[in-house]
């Protein structure tokens, strides 16, 4: 029985070893070049800079909300399609979501029972 096993887990092995570069560049093969995706406003670009700043200081502290957190998503796939008023929108809504998370940082701790 032990025999059979070891001979199942080497060919397992030997199965996955044969598939383990099968993703890496092969030499020759270019790189497959992105699309230029479409540029917005330096104003945008300012508002994602200061949301994704934000949300990386509020994680840092364990402060960062799931709503900041989701709002700089969707201003970065929004900047992705060049769509600059929604990113400005969501950029400021994170910015909004954490500053009221640094703020909940603040607040007593509420002891219940004795």
């Amino acid at each position: 029985m032990s025999k059979v096993l070891l001979a199942l887990t080497s060919v397992a092995l030997l199965g996955l070893s044969g598939c383990a570069d099968l993703y890496i560049n092969k030499p020759g093969s270019a790189p497959t070049a992105k699309a230029a995706s479409p540029s917005i406003s330096a104003e945008a670009q300012a508002a994602l800079k200061q949301a994704q700043a934000d949300v990386k200081m509020a994680k840092s502290k364990n402060a960062l909300w799931t709503t900041a957190a989701d709002s700089l998503k969707d201003a970065e796939k929004a900047a992705e399609k060049g769509d600059s008023a929604t990113v400005i929108k969501e950029s400021a809504e994170a910015s909004y979501h954490v500053r009221k998370g640094m703020a909940q940082l603040n607040y007593a701790v509420i002891k219940v029972g004795d």
